[in-house]
């Protein structure tokens, strides 16, 4: 059966009232509630009590199937909360949705949604009930807490006190599970266990590190290596080295050479030309190690994923669009799509006047910028071009750009991502640009919406994030390379040197 997500509140609220048997008695009354008809009471008192935030359920839908033999436990005012976002055309919006509808279906068969129900990984799940007026104990503990936070209507604070009283209900220990700061340290000033949710969050070290690892050789397989184009080192020294990882093979000091890992552990010499040449527009030489890996990622045409971080003026949009541009060119695809979240992703773009696409240039005006320094026609030595005729077929009025006149051809497409779902993307060489702005479901809906022949370039700075729902640690970006390295059509690439300026590359590391 499919249920309306918009009744699905309504219906888990009736269920409460009326197949838990908690009926609307008057604050007076003499018989007290059981607390399992509240969900107070946990089905076992050996596993963990985890209460989900509503952040958290926003954030990865499949939480509930991540917390193996624990109880899950939702209180019913976060699905109030989750009633607030469900009416959105956004990825909140649709994950509001699917949460309402994986609780009604796992609640379908229940006679008690406050008893608990099954789940896959041997654990339970329910809700929970706070109603200061009904609830059958009241400790000092939340006596206590709500002279601190007296705001009783506050759906953070009732959250709070209700997870204080299933800690004064059961032996086993209670965690509030939240993304939210502020709410982790109101849960630790009053005395509650708080976590954040920490399933599709990378190791720090995997996004602090931006250097290339080296691999001592000699110089005799250094030479070896440079006229056959591949050399075998012993699984020892590159156990740790995934599929499409960048090194640098180093002979002492002076004997560099990059190298990339293939199949069978062979590493095998970067395959780079000496610029990237734009038709009519400017070729664009590597200038450090790191560039020359990510463009022998971006023009190798068996990786159809890139991941890139690096830090403002490393110049990773400028070479992935350059080298897209390239590509296109060189007629491997049919296109060049450009994109870059508008922060937060899909929020509504009415604040602006003006037609879409002006609504869009201040986001997109980067990406503008990039296509304009790489295909800026160079004027020869000699006489004058003649100026390219207006539209009315006579000389003077407003001169396109050339990648103006390609979009409006639709070969070089340069959007925002708040539509992209529902699309199917064949043979384009799409980038991603600020990709560390998404979070995870959102990436996820991107790398799944690239069809065959399609090339997926996601490139950010982990360091510089505006989304509140992210942090370096469980974007997008990060998430994404996390998950999918290894994989013998992915390849990362993290770039450390500026090139921008002196200045902008001393802002970035000492400000």
């Amino acid at each position: 059966m499919i249920h309306r997500a918009e009744d699905v509140q309504a219906r888990l609220f009736e269920e409460i009232q009326h197949g838990g048997g908690v009926g609307r008695k008057a604050a007076g009354a003499s018989k007290k509630a059981n607390p399992s008809e509240f969900g107070l009471k946990s089905p076992s008192q050996v596993a963990k009590n985890f209460v989900l935030d509503t952040n958290v359920l926003l954030h990865d839908p499949a939480c509930l199937g991540r917390f193996t033999d624990n109880h899950i436990c939702i209180p019913v005012d976060v699905l109030a909360e989750l009633d607030r976002f469900k009416s959105e055309q956004t990825e909140r919006g649709a994950n509001a949705r699917k949460i309402h509808r994986m609780l009604t279906e796992t609640f379908s068969c229940a006679k008690n949604v406050t008893s608990g129900v099954p789940t896959d990984g041997g654990g339970t799940l329910r809700l929970v009930i706070y109603d200061p007026a009904l609830c059958p104990k009241n400790s000092e503990m939340l006596s206590r807490f709500h002279r601190i936070f007296p705001d009783k209507e506050r759906v953070d604070h009732r959250i709070l006190a209700c997870t204080l009283l299933l800690m004064a209900h059961n032996q086993a220990p209670v965690v509030l599970v939240t993304k939210d700061l502020n709410m982790q340290l109101k849960a630790r000033s009053v005395g509650i266990e708080c976590q954040d949710y920490l399933n599709d969050k990378v190791e720090s070290r995997d996004v602090s590190s931006y250097d290339v690892r080296r691999i001592e050789v000699e110089s005799a397989e250094l030479q070896r290596f440079a006229s056959t184009g591949d050399i075998v080192i012993e699984n020892s020294r590159v156990s740790d080295i995934v599929l499409n990882q960048y090194v640098l093979l180093e002979a002492g000091e002076k004997q560099t050479m990059p190298a990339r890992m293939t199949a069978g552990g062979k590493l095998v010499r970067l395959q780079i030309p000496e610029a990237l040449k734009i038709q009519d527009g400017t070729a664009l030489k590597p200038m450090n190690l790191g560039q020359r890996c990510l463009i022998d990622a971006l023009l190798n045409p068996d990786i159809s994923l890139v991941t890139c971080y690096g830090q403002a003026g490393t110049g990773k949009t400028l070479v992935a669009v350059a080298a897209g541009l390239h590509e296109m060119f060189n007629r491997r695809y049919n296109g060049l799509t450009v994109s870059r979240p508008v922060v937060a992703m899909g929020d509504q773009l009415g604040f602006l006047p003006g037609t879409l696409d002006e609504k869009m240039r201040p986001w997109l005006q980067p990406i503008h910028d990039a296509l304009d320094l790489l295909m800026r026609p160079v004027t020869p030595l000699g006489p004058r071009r003649k100026q390219p005729k207006s539209e009315s077929g006579g000389p003077g009025g407003p001169v396109k750009k050339p990648w103006e006149i390609l979009m409006d051809q639709g070969i070089i497409e340069v959007e925002a991502l708040c539509y992209i779902r529902g699309r199917s993307i064949p043979n384009r060489f799409f980038v991603l640009d600020e990709a560390q702005q998404l979070t995870p479901q959102e990436a996820k809906t991107v790398v799944t919406r690239m069809s065959r022949g399609s090339k997926l370039v996601l490139v950010g700075d982990p360091a510089q994030i505006d989304n509140p729902y992210v942090d370096s640690r469980s974007n997008g970006l990060v998430y994404t390379r996390n998950r999918l390295k290894g994989l013998p059509f992915v390849a990362h690439v993290s770039l450390s040197r500026g090139e921008r300026s002196e200045l902008a590359d001393a802002g970035a590391q000492l400000m």
